[in-house]
């Protein structure tokens, strides 16, 4: 009897009532898994002692292991399946569960227990190693981590699925159905873009002056700062929990229970706001799915990419919009008004948008930012095809940042030390981040073509029209709806890169007069 049979026998034998009954309790226990998993990850590293990794790692493993257990369940896989042959009458909601969770549970299939278990150890540590080594300038101490975490992740990719490249399945993981054409591609619409658009507002007689918004300005007062930032971008403080860390990222357990942690530097008052704007977007993503996804496996966004996509929106499309400058003055004005008091918003525009090449990523400026992720791109593909091993990553990032940037690398913290991601496992991910500032262009367009001013709201301070868009369109839906689907119902059209490729090349010749 084939697998098709049986689960047709299934079916018909089944209670779709009591089926339900079991999905419900089902995802309240994986729920609760996950948000203990959250809530440790997102906080232990901003909040532990030192001596608290080995315990922190140990418990992260458990509860992994219990989750993947739970989930690998063959009755699970049975239940899955008399749920999905009983697609008509168990409503949509449960069809969007059935679906999300075979998927989840096809990427763990086929990889022994005790290497995921393993793995989470192994990263809670490297990340630890990481922090140490980046303050201390020491890429030595990391390198060994950083091939072992490349090593077990390639092991991982090859029990999952053996006849898949391991670097495509794990940017399949980040963006569902993405893999190395589609980002080889997209990459190369980009650059043919940036670099000789950027070539040209380097070689430009009109330059912005970036000295008006530089000096030291007072941590203190910058925290302030970006919780007035946070409010008037509209981020819901009720389940915000705001913290400091050596690289800011966004996540927790729970809608109710989103954490941004950030950091602050003395000498550049507008990384912390573009931070803040760039993390506040993910955090209404995460805080605006539908309620009906609450407890289940729907809830938290659908993809790397599709999260990128809002926090750059957020940080790029209304934070460094001409219109949006009005507000962002005020409470630049506001909080230090010894500096800043006088700054107009023209000169805030000019200035948060000047292109120049730089050495650190998050503090990179919209038109050279994709030339970062490029950088990481071309490196990850090396790293997972053998041709290169962690002590080769340094003199990589030096000779590409040399090549895409024209700026040679000091050290390894502010080189290839300098992000959290590869000491976390995230590899795959950084693509997203282009991609998803991508998806943000062709969301704009749709939104305006579909009666928001978004310069209004901009302009206005209310961000609401442009909030209430993106809910309807995109939040609400969690991990219902892939990436491609959501674009094509927002949009009505495909993703198309072009949007990004118009929206960089009309913003940037306006602002340097090309």
């Amino acid at each position: 009897m084939t697998t098709a049979e049986t689960g047709n026998i299934n079916a018909a034998l089944s209670n779709p009532r009591e089926d339900m009954a079991k999905l419900d309790e089902l995802e309240r226990k994986l729920f609760s898994l996950r948000y203990a998993l959250g809530e440790i990850g997102s906080l232990g590293p901003v909040i532990d002692p030192p001596k608290a990794t080995e315990e922190r790692a140990e418990a992260t493993a458990v509860l992994a292991n219990q989750e993947t257990e739970l989930l690998l369940d063959p009755e699970v896989g049975y239940l899955l399946n008399r749920l999905e042959e009983n697609a008509s009458i168990i409503g949509q909601t449960r069809r969007y569960q059935v679906k999300i969770l075979k998927r989840d549970r096809e990427a763990l299939l086929g990889i022994p227990a005790e290497e995921q278990e393993e793995f989470c150890r192994l990263t809670v540590t490297a990340n630890d190693v990481w922090r140490r080594a980046k303050a201390a300038n020491d890429w030595e101490s990391f390198e060994p981590y950083l091939d072992r975490v490349v090593a077990a992740l390639v092991s991982m990719a090859q029990h999952a699925k053996p006849d898949m490249d391991p670097y495509d399945f794990w940017l399949d993981q980040h963006e569902h159905g993405a893999d190395r054409s589609l980002y080889d591609t997209f990459f190369s619409q980009v650059k043919d873009c940036v670099v000789p658009l950027l070539a040209d507002c380097m070689a430009s007689s009109r330059q912005p002056d970036a000295r008006v918004v530089a000096g030291d300005f007072d941590e203190r007062r910058q925290w302030e700062l970006a919780s007035d930032v946070l409010d008037l971008e509209g981020v819901d403080r009720d389940a915000l929990w705001l913290g400091k860390t050596e690289h800011p990222f966004t996540g927790g357990p729970s809608t109710g229970f989103v954490i941004i942690a950030g950091h602050a530097y003395e000498s550049n008052v507008l990384s912390n706001v573009f931070s803040m704007l760039h993390e506040g977007g993910h955090t209404m993503y995460e805080q605006s799915v539908s309620p009906d996804y609450r407890y289940t496996s729907l809830r938290g966004g659908t993809s790397a990419a599709m999260h990128e996509a809002q926090s750059r929106f957020f940080e790029n499309y209304v934070g460094r919009s001409e219109a949006f400058s009005e507000q962002l003055v005020v409470l630049l004005r506001k909080h230090f008004p010894g500096q800043l008091g006088r700054l107009t918003a023209r000169q805030l525009y000019m200035a948060e948008n000047k292109a120049t090449p730089c050495l650190i990523r998050c503090d990179a400026d919209e038109l050279t930012y994709p030339l970062h992720i490029i950088v990481r791109y071309e490196i990850e593909q090396l790293l997972f095809s053998g041709e290169a091993k962690a002590a080769d990553v340094p003199g990589l990032w030096s000779e590409r940042y040399k090549k895409y940037l024209g700026i040679n690398v000091p050290d390894y913290t502010h080189g290839a030390l300098q992000d959290t991601h590869w000491s976390d496992g995230d590899f795959g991910y950084f693509p997203t981040y282009a991609l998803g500032g991508a998806y943000g262009a062709q969301l704009k367009v749709a939104m305006e073509r579909q009666g928001v001013d978004f310069d209004g709201a901009c302009a206005s301070g209310d961000l609401a029209p442009i909030r209430n868009w993106l809910s309807e369109k995109i939040w609400k839906w969690g991990r219902a709806k892939d990436s491609a689907e959501l674009i094509m119902d927002a949009t009505g059209e495909e993703f198309r890169a072009k949007y990004y490729t118009d929206y960089l090349t009309k913003k940037f010749s306006a602002i340097y007069g090309l």
